[in-house]
C-alpha cells in the first residue's frame, strides 16, 4: 500500500514551477521537492490548502491511493 505524490504531474498541468509554487505556497523549496519525491512521512491539512488554492485542484489531484504499493 502507498500514497503517490503527483504533484510534479499538477505543476506541469499548470505550467508552474517548483519555485513559483514555492513563492505562492510560503513553503520552502527542500520541504516541496520532499512532498514531490514521495518522500515526505506526512503533510499538513493547511499545506495541502495552500497547494491546492495555489495549482486549482483539489486534493485528490495530488495525493493518490495505491493498494499494491505500485509507485509510478
Amino acid at each position: 500500500m502507498a500514497i503517490i505524490v503527483n504533484l510534479d504531474v499538477m505543476l506541469a498541468k499548470r505550467k508552474m514551477s517548483l519555485t513559483e509554487l514555492s513563492e505562492q505556497v510560503g513553503i520552502t523549496m527542500s520541504n516541496l521537492s520532499i512532498l514531490k519525491t514521495g518522500k515526505a512521512k506526512a503533510v499538513r491539512f493547511s499545506t495541502l490548502e495552500a497547494i491546492c488554492e495555489a495549482l486549482d485542484c483539489q486534493p485528490g489531484d495530488i495525493l493518490e491511493y495505491s493498494e499494491d504499493g505500485d509507485m509510478s
